[in-house]
């Protein structure tokens, strides 16, 4: 089954270590990533902050190790596009994309290393990818694993129950502003408890957060699947 992992990797391991270094206060994401060889692997890459940081990147990138080309796409004042060619310190992504047939879904380098989001068809090739790292001397750190379900509402880490909940919630204008819908009201059509959807709602609200922006939250205990 296809499963979603969230990794940490320092910078110095994989790509970007010395412009990240000299750039500090930017904010890195990558926007998507083409392997184009067996050796090489183009990502377009978001740099966003202030304007005369930015002024300094084109430098701190012809100087980057693991850069062999880098191109500005679009010039926004405080965002900037990059094309480049990584030649060094990626084995890691090229392994991802070439060897595992994975999809990195979100990437941002911070604090000198880098948050990877990673889309691998199957169990085993996290694994693999796990395996081939250490292999090799670098230092992956897993975060957080969750298994995409037959349904496509599993994603968010969501049981049936907070799923229909909150669609019940949404339907009946609950998260409008102001309430079309009070607790006592979707309590009363969900057949549940105040105390029950309360408490329902607040760990759907916690799957959704921790799936969309806590990496490494602390994992909450597995329910019975009742709420």
């Amino acid at each position: 089954m296809s499963t979603i992992a969230e990794l940490t990797i320092p910078a110095d391991e994989f790509a970007l270590s010395q412009t990240l270094d000299e750039t500090d206060g930017l904010e890195v994401e990558i926007e998507r990533v083409v392997a184009y060889d067996p050796d090489q692997v183009m990502p377009y890459i978001w740099f966003t902050g202030e304007s005369d940081r930015l002024q300094t990147l084109d430098d701190a990138l012809a100087d980057d190790p693991s850069v062999e080309a880098a191109e500005l796409l679009t010039d926004l004042d405080d965002e900037r596009l990059y094309r480049m060619n990584w030649i060094d310190d990626v084995t890691v992504m090229i392994h991802l994309l070439t060897e595992e047939k994975a999809t990195i879904l979100k990437a941002r380098g911070e604090d000198n290393r880098w948050r990877l989001r990673i889309l691998f068809p199957e169990r085993e090739s996290l694994a693999r990818t796990y395996d081939f790292a250490s292999d090799n001397g670098l230092s992956i750190n897993v975060e957080k694993i969750h298994q995409l379900d037959d349904d496509r509402h599993g994603r968010h880490g969501l049981t049936d129950a907070q799923h229909e909940t909150l669609v019940t919630a949404l339907d009946r204008g609950y998260y409008e502003i102001p309430r079309a819908a009070d607790m006592e009201a979707l309590s009363d059509e969900l057949g549940i408890s105040h105390q029950a959807l309360s408490e329902r709602l607040r760990r759907a609200h916690r799957s959704l957060v921790e799936d969309a922006v806590a990496i490494g939250t602390e994992e909450t205990p597995e329910s019975d699947g009742s709420t």
